[in-house]
C-alpha cells in the first residue's frame, strides 16, 4: 500500500509540475481561422466596396504633413479637401505593408508573433471608472489602479498583452498622465504594452522615459516593447489630426502602431453589419497608405474595430451577438489582406462581473479566437460598454480566455487519438472504464485544461466546502497576486525615474 501510495503521490506531483511550453494544451499564438462568417464572394464584395469608398468618397481633415506624404505617394486631394485613393495606390501600399510582424515583450518569451491566424488575448480601452464589485460603486481610476492591473496581467497566463485599459483620472496634467500611464504599465508587466498619447508634443518626452526603461535608444529600436494605440480616424471617413501627427512621431521613433478605426454601427458607421465592416476596412486601408507613405514596411496592426449600437436607444452594445459577428468578419478581412489584425471582443455591457458579463465575454472571445484574430483587444476586465474596468473581472476573464483558447486549438485527430487499442483493452480485457488508463493520465495535462476559479465540485462537495462563490474566489486570487507581484523594473532604474518624473503611485 505504501508503494502504491508513493507511486500515486509521485504521479500527482508530476501532473502538477509545469509543462514545457510546447506541451501545454493552451498557449499564446494558437492557430484559429476555422470559423468564417463570410463567404469568399462576401469578402471580395466588401473589399471592392472599400476600394470604391476610398476612390470616390475619400477621407477629410488629414494634417498637412499627412497630405504631403500621401499625395506624394499617389493620393489625390480634391477641391473639397478630401484625399481620395486610386485602387493602384492602395494595392501598391498593401504590397509594401509589413506582414508576419513580432510585437516584443521585455522578455522574449512574451513576444507575440502576428502571423497567419495566430490568436492572442489582451486588454485595452479607456475606461473612466473603476468597478468595485463588493460595494457596487463606480469611482475614478488612478495610476495605482493601472499599475495593479498590469501586475495582475503579468501573472495571468491567458492574457498575453497589456494595452492600458483605463484613464488615470487622478492626474490633471496630461503629460504627467501619459508618462505615468507608460510607467504604471512597464513597471507592472514584462508583456507587450499598448499606450496612446493625448498630445503629439508628448511623444518626445515619453520616448525619453521609454529609452531609459529600455536601456538606451538602440536597445529600444532593437526590441520595441510598446506600441502606439492610435485612433487616427474619426468615423465616418475623417482623419483625427492630432492623433495622426502623434502617429507620425511614433513611426519615426520606431514604435509599432495600431491603426484603430472605431466606428459605431448605426451611429458613426452604417447600421448593416457588412457596411460597418466596409467602412472600417476603408479607413484602415487609408491608414496603411499613410503609414507606408511615411516609412514603407513599418509594423502596423490593421485595427478594424467597429462597435455596435442598440438601435432602440443608441447606446453601445459591445456584449451583443452582432458585435461578435462584426469582430469575426473583420478578422476574416485581415486574413484576406494577409495583414496582422486586431479588433475588440470580450466587452461586457453588464455593470458588474455577473452572469451577463460571463456570456457576453465568452461569446465574443470564442468567436474572435475561432476566426483567427491576431490581437483580441478588450478581452477581459471591461464592464459597462467600456466605461468601467474591474480587476476581479480581469481575473475571471483569464479563465474565460483560457476556455476560448481551448476552443481555438480544436480537436487533435491523429493516428494515436483515434486508435482502437485502448478501447479494445478497456472493453474486452479491462475494467470497463478509462479512468486509470495510461492514455487518460498522459492526456490530463496536454489535452485538457482546468479553470483557476471555475467550480466543478459536486453539490455535496460544494456544500461541505462552505459553498464557495465565484466572485469571492476572484477577489482572493486578485489579492494573492497583488500581495506578491514584484516591480518589473530594477530598483536603481525605478529610483532614477522617480527622481526625474512625478510618479503618482
Amino acid at each position: 500500500m505504501s508503494r502504491r501510495s508513493g507511486g500515486r503521490a509521485a504521479r500527482v506531483a508530476l501532473r502538477a509540475a509545469p509543462l514545457a511550453e510546447e506541451l501545454r494544451p493552451i498557449r499564446p499564438g494558437l492557430t484559429g481561422g476555422k470559423y468564417q462568417p463570410l463567404t469568399e464572394a462576401d469578402v471580395t464584395r466588401i473589399h471592392q466596396a472599400a476600394l470604391d469608398a476610398l476612390e470616390t468618397i475619400g477621407l477629410s481633415q488629414a494634417p498637412p504633413s499627412g497630405v504631403a506624404a500621401m499625395t506624394k505617394a499617389g493620393a489625390i486631394q480634391g477641391d473639397d479637401g478630401r484625399l481620395r485613393y486610386p485602387r493602384a495606390l492602395v494595392e501598391d501600399m498593401l504590397a509594401k505593408a509589413a506582414r508576419n510582424i513580432r510585437l516584443c515583450g521585455r522578455d522574449e518569451k512574451f513576444d507575440l508573433r502576428l502571423e497567419e491566424n495566430r490568436v492572442h488575448y489582451g486588454t485595452a480601452g479607456a475606461a473612466v471608472h473603476m468597478v468595485d464589485p463588493e460595494t457596487g460603486d463606480y469611482r475614478d481610476p488612478t495610476a495605482r489602479d493601472l499599475h495593479d492591473a498590469a501586475r495582475l496581467v503579468q501573472h495571468l497566463d491567458n492574457i498575453h498583452f497589456f494595452q492600458r485599459p483605463m484613464v488615470c483620472r487622478d492626474i490633471e496634467d496630461n503629460l504627467e498622465m501619459d508618462l505615468n500611464t507608460i510607467y504604471a504599465c512597464v513597471s507592472g508587466t514584462r508583456k507587450h504594452i499598448g499606450t496612446s498619447f493625448s498630445d503629439p508634443a508628448h511623444v518626445a518626452p515619453c520616448m525619453d522615459l521609454i529609452h531609459t526603461l529600455a536601456g538606451g535608444e538602440d536597445a529600444w529600436r532593437a526590441r520595441p516593447f510598446i506600441s502606439n494605440s492610435n485612433c487616427f480616424v474619426v468615423p465616418p471617413m475623417k482623419f483625427a489630426e492630432e492623433s495622426c501627427i502623434a502617429m507620425e512621431h511614433a513611426i519615426r521613433a520606431g514604435m509599432p502602431v495600431l491603426l484603430l478605426s472605431a466606428g459605431q454601427a448605426g451611429a458613426t458607421a452604417p447600421a448593416p453589419i457588412a457596411a460597418a465592416i466596409v467602412q472600417a476596412v476603408a479607413e484602415c486601408l487609408a491608414g496603411v497608405v499613410y503609414v507606408n507613405a511615411i516609412k514603407p514596411g513599418h509594423p502596423a496592426v490593421f485595427g478594424t474595430w467597429p462597435f455596435v449600437s442598440d438601435l432602440r436607444t443608441g447606446a453601445m452594445s459591445g456584449g451583443s451577438a452582432e458585435q461578435a459577428l462584426l469582430t469575426a468578419g473583420c478578422a476574416q478581412m485581415h486574413r484576406f489582406y494577409g495583414l496582422p489584425g486586431g479588433a475588440a471582443a470580450g466587452i461586457a455591457d453588464s455593470k458588474m462581473p455577473d452572469m451577463q458579463t460571463g456570456w457576453e465575454q465568452a461569446i465574443s472571445n470564442v468567436m474572435a479566437g475561432l476566426s483567427g484574430l491576431n490581437m483580441v483587444y478588450e478581452a477581459a476586465g471591461m464592464q459597462a460598454s467600456l466605461l468601467g474596468f474591474c480587476l476581479e473581472s480581469l481575473v475571471l476573464g483569464d479563465d474565460i480566455c483560457g476556455q476560448a483558447l481551448r476552443c481555438v486549438r480544436g480537436i487533435d485527430v491523429t493516428e494515436d487519438s483515434v486508435s482502437l487499442e485502448v478501447m479494445r483493452s478497456v472493453c474486452l480485457d479491462g475494467p470497463g472504464h478509462y479512468l486509470g488508463s495510461d492514455q487518460t493520465l498522459q492526456l490530463m495535462q496536454t489535452e485538457y485544461i482546468y479553470p483557476a476559479l471555475g467550480n466543478r465540485m459536486s453539490p455535496k462537495e460544494w456544500q461541505e466546502a462552505d459553498r464557495p462563490l465565484l466572485l469571492p474566489a476572484a477577489t482572493a486570487r486578485k489579492d494573492a497576486i497583488l500581495q506578491h507581484a514584484p516591480l518589473q523594473v530594477a530598483p536603481d532604474v525605478d529610483q532614477a525615474i522617480r527622481g526625474t518624473y512625478a510618479i503618482h503611485f
